[in-house]
């Protein structure tokens, strides 16, 4: 390119000293100067013509002819170009790809912009949620999906955890919504079609439901037998006694497995909210404190610390059972000897109640499935303690309806901490919740 630019600038310098010459005899060197230069830029304009006229009317055709420091340029914009076209190509290619593959999904695809405006859908989410192509175009979301919960999902930002919302056009379907952002806070909704699992859930619910309804009251019959034959326990033959009250033990561990069976299907059917109230959190530790004493018969040292004055809005059955399974979680598997403390104290978002115990500890493998049912540490230890298995599921149960979390920390040799966390929106300075 230096090299052209040299080759420039002695043609100039030529056409100039031409000037010079033939102004000479003249005595019109400044005259002869001027045509030179008007000559060079009558050339350059025309060649600016031509590359005006070429990138406006001709620009898939191949360049004008031209030599020199235009010819390169020519030539490099003309490169430049086809680079271009074939990028371009490129991108149509693989966005082509894009909507066939998604076009080509059951589940609804739908992008879109900063603003929350639908940009591009497809046609799995016609059939969904109704977009119509020359209608919604343009149109914000919430527009179209109005469902209260599915706004607050949208604008909480919060996308952590799918939504699942009956369909906006047909309520028998139900779909499972997941936002995920991407670019500059532009949104990709996806819905899927859950509505058989939803129903095989709903089967098994009602299943479980209706069987452990079964179960009362056979074992209730069963229950009080055995009891009107402990009475005369002093009347039958020693080998008849022990069997008498291993059938008694485990009839009572069967009674407290359908209690807990018959509580968590309440909790997954009902909606809650009916019996919410403040809650007075010291008096409601202490409740909780004596119970565990009395289950742990002077084996470990209890104590409740309320740090947070405040007062949480909620069911008082449904917490305290969550808090109670808690504790006598700690009381039987902390170890004898441990001291277990019942906490309630202030959080930067919100407030927490912890049971905090200095036992043995659990292995992290094991606390990303510790809210399962039936899932035990150590089966055997667990079936000594009479423990159903079904406590940690039943506390996960009601902090989902309480707006809660759940978060375990343990190390084995280091005790545990369950820590139930609550939003802010949950909690009420005491006074207002006496005067409420």
């Amino acid at each position: 390119m230096g090299r052209l630019w040299r080759r420039e600038f002695w043609r100039l310098a030529t056409l100039v000293a031409a000037g010079v010459l033939v102004g000479w005899p003249f005595a019109a060197i400044p005259t002869g100067i001027a045509a030179a230069l008007l000559l060079c830029l009558a050339f350059h304009l025309r060649q600016l013509h031509a590359l005006y006229q070429w990138l406006t009317q001709r620009a898939q055709e191949e360049p004008p002819a031209a030599s020199g420091l235009w010819g390169e340029l020519f030539d490099r914009l003309y490169r430049y170009q086809k680079s271009q076209r074939l990028t371009q190509q490129r991108l149509r290619s693989t966005l082509l790809r894009i909507q066939e593959s998604s076009e080509a999904m059951r589940d609804s695809v739908v992008m879109l912009d900063r603003h929350g405006a639908l940009e591009w859908w497809n046609s799995a989410a016609e059939q969904m949620l109704g977009f119509k192509p020359h209608q919604d175009r343009g149109q914000h979301i919430t527009n179209l999906m109005r469902d209260p919960r599915f706004v607050d999902y949208f604008h909480g930002r919060d996308y952590r955890e799918p939504l699942t919302l009956p369909s906006p056009i047909d309520d028998s379907r139900i779909l499972q919504f997941q936002i995920t952002l991407y670019g500059v806070d532009e949104r990709l909704v996806m819905a899927r079609d859950i509505t058989r699992l939803h129903r095989l859930e709903q089967m098994r619910r009602d299943f479980v439901a209706n069987v452990s309804h079964e179960l009362r009251t056979p074992l209730t019959v069963l229950a009080g037998y055995l009891e009107t034959y402990s009475d005369m326990a002093d009347q039958l033959p020693p080998r008849l006694s022990r069997g008498l009250s291993q059938m008694q033990a485990q009839t009572d561990r069967m009674q407290n497995l359908v209690n807990d069976l018959l509580l968590l299907s309440r909790l997954e059917i009902d909606q809650g909210g009916r019996d919410d109230g403040p809650l007075d959190m010291a008096a409601l530790l202490e409740a909780v404190r004596r119970d565990a004493a009395a289950l742990s018969d002077g084996r470990h040292v209890i104590t409740v610390e309320c740090e947070d004055p405040r007062a949480l809005v909620g069911s008082e059955q449904e917490i305290r059972s969550a808090l109670s399974n808690l504790a006598f979680n700690a009381v039987r598997y902390a170890g004898e000897g441990r001291h277990i403390v019942l906490r309630w104290r202030l959080r930067g978002d919100g407030a927490c109640l912890e049971v905090q115990d200095d036992g043995e500890g659990i292995d992290p493998v094991h606390l990303p499935r510790l809210t399962e049912r039936f899932y035990r540490v150590d089966k055997g230890r667990s079936t000594e303690t009479g423990g159903t298995g079904l406590g940690l599921a039943i506390v996960k149960h009601v902090l989902l309806r309480h707006d809660a979390r759940l978060q375990i920390d343990s190390r084995p040799g280091r005790g545990a901490t369950f820590r139930c966390v609550f939003p802010a929106g949950r909690l009420r300075e005491i006074q207002s919740a006496q005067r409420a």
